[in-house]
């Protein structure tokens, strides 16, 4: 048994403009207490930042109505305490990524990770927009930069922890982000320490859909990088970076997946989790895998487990992995 149950329209040109024109009204107030250089001196209301394509963007320095258009900068936004009033779908959802529903409850979805509404976006009239290119909405930045200032935080595949404070800076909360990091470090280490006989165990992650796995968590992400600091391992298939968010596995070679410990979930919550969970071990061999054997099959939150990643899909990931590995 289980462990652990767990083509498009075009901006209208009025609306673009009257955002524009906002933007240039802005009044000059402090910096917010932020941490970054201003462009323009001490006391400036705006500063620069380079962004992951090497673009100098002048951004508020103290931002009052961010939009976030990936799961990525939506998660580093609301830990930093900051409340976008626009956001991005979770990947499979509806609304935001059910991780963070109760944080982003304000926000207003205007994209998803195919496309942003443009014309929703430009209503709510941003100062700032954020996006990295985990999100196909990275093809048009032209467009969104007609709106507000616009900065991409990171490249495909990068390091989540740079990822955040990439996005920190352009909120200009980067001595935040270090603070929260920190932090984040020190447990890692402490929860490393009490493995016990799971120390340096075989952990396998997997999505389950469509009545078949799919390999998630590989590389550099939240997922994979909390099992590489913890100084756990992988099943073979699933070491190295991936090439892709997911990759399906054949039922024909469902003991790729074995492995000490198997972390399972799908998009959405725990308990789609279960559901997924209770079809699974119907399918033949499942019941074979030695995860399964040892009852060592742990559900989890699959919409932060199976996220773009963040800060705040860092710490459950971390969380469910001490909870059911610490001795």
């Amino acid at each position: 048994m289980s462990f652990a149950r767990t083509s498009r329209r075009t901006v209208l040109t009025s609306a673009a403009a009257v955002v524009s024109g906002a933007l240039l009204l802005t009044g000059c107030g402090d910096d917010g207490g932020g941490d970054g250089d201003s462009a323009g001196g001490t006391g400036s209301d705006t500063r620069q930042v380079t962004d992951a394509t090497g673009r100098a963007v002048e951004v508020p320095a103290d931002p009052q109505k961010v939009v976030a258009l990936s799961e990525p900068t939506l998660d580093a936004a609301l830990a930093l305490g900051v409340q976008p009033v626009g956001a991005t779908a979770g990947r499979g959802q509806q609304g935001v990524s059910t991780y963070l529903a109760d944080k982003a409850s304000k926000a207003q979805v205007v994209a998803t990770v195919a496309e942003a509404d443009m014309e929703k976006l430009a209503a709510l009239q941003p100062d700032l927009i954020l996006l990295d290119e985990t999100t196909a909405v990275k093809t048009q930045v032209d467009k969104l930069e007609s709106i507000a200032p616009t900065v991409v935080t990171a490249k495909l595949n990068e390091d989540w922890k740079s990822a955040f404070t990439a996005t920190a800076d352009a909120l200009n909360k980067k001595a935040d982000a270090e603070k929260w990091l920190s932090g984040f470090d020190t447990d890692v280490a402490a929860a490393k320490k009490e493995l016990g006989d799971n120390a340096g165990a075989v952990v396998s992650v997997v999505r389950w859909q469509n009545g078949a796995p799919s390999v998630v968590g590989r590389g550099k992400n939240h997922v994979g990088s909390t099992l590489t600091a913890l100084g756990l391992d992988r099943p073979k298939d699933q070491r190295g970076a991936g090439t892709g968010h997911s990759e399906p596995v054949s039922l024909e070679k469902l003991s790729t997946i074995d492995g000490d410990w198997l972390f399972f979930g799908t998009l959405g919550e725990r308990a789609d989790g279960e559901k997924a969970y209770a079809e699974a071990v119907k399918v033949p061999n499942f019941s074979k895998l030695k995860a399964e054997e040892e009852g060592h099959v742990v559900v989890v939150q699959g919409s932060a487990w199976n996220s773009a990643g963040g800060p705040l899909a860092a710490r459950i990931v971390l969380d469910d992995l001490t909870k059911a590995l610490s001795s």
